[in-house]
């Protein structure tokens, strides 16, 4: 495992399950539509959907349901669940809050989410994290989402630096496989006990000490 770059010109955050605890209103939207359907919702089932946008979710739920025509009809639904969910709030993950004012202290910030613009827009204002970044991007408003490198590539471009000089912070395979395809530095904290990711590094959550003390050099780092 590499240590954190400390040349880094900018950090771009995955929202769900990474900052915000989101996953759990994911949890309960997707149980209800497996119960609904007679099946079990454990690590495997959770593995076919995380990090996933809401319509892969569809997707993948209607094939293993069975029901392969059925995608549409269970994206609106787990949409519509998940909208239900995230209306009784959601907390920032344990020194997500920490880790992103320190980042933004020294280098540009940015989110790079596969939700849906409404739904980043209510992770982030309920943990009381809207108001630190002013860029963010959002599944729906490309044009091919995570896996593939776009939101990374489209957040680069924004904050003005080079992929190859960037940090993203992930917890799916999904994401990773989105910041590795687009040439960022790849830091992970998995969202999925026991998760095995591709990284450059890993922690076991936001609250790591390397992590602060990373942020808090990067103003003092050499010439970005």
């Amino acid at each position: 495992m590499r240590s954190l770059p400390t040349r880094t010109e900018a950090v771009v955050f995955d929202c769900d399950g990474l900052l915000v605890d989101t996953e759990a209103c994911w949890t309960v939207a997707e149980s209800a539509i497996f119960a609904a359907h007679g099946h079990p919702f454990g690590p495997e089932q959770k593995a076919l959907v995380i990090g996933r946008t809401v319509e892969a979710a569809g997707e993948a739920m209607a094939q293993y349901l069975g029901r392969p025509r059925a995608g549409a009809e269970l994206t609106t639904e787990l949409l519509e669940r998940v909208r239900q969910e995230l209306s009784r709030g959601a907390a920032a993950l344990p020194g997500a809050v920490e880790l992103v004012r320190a980042c933004r202290a020294a280098v540009p910030i940015a989110v790079a989410s596969n939700s849906p613009r409404e739904l980043l827009d209510a992770a982030l204002w309920s943990a009381g994290l809207a108001d630190c970044f002013t860029h963010s991007f959002a599944a729906d408003e490309v044009r091919c989402p995570k896996p593939a490198p776009e939101l990374y590539l489209t957040a680069c471009e924004a904050l003005g630096t080079a992929p190859q000089r960037s940090v993203a912070f992930e917890d799916s395979a999904t994401g990773v496989a989105s910041a590795r395809a687009a040439g960022l530095y790849v830091a992970v904290v998995p969202s999925l006990p026991g998760a095995d990711l591709d990284h450059d590094w890993r922690g076991t959550s936001l609250l790591e000490p390397e992590l602060l003390a990373w942020a808090g050099g990067l103003r003092d780092g050499p010439a970005r």
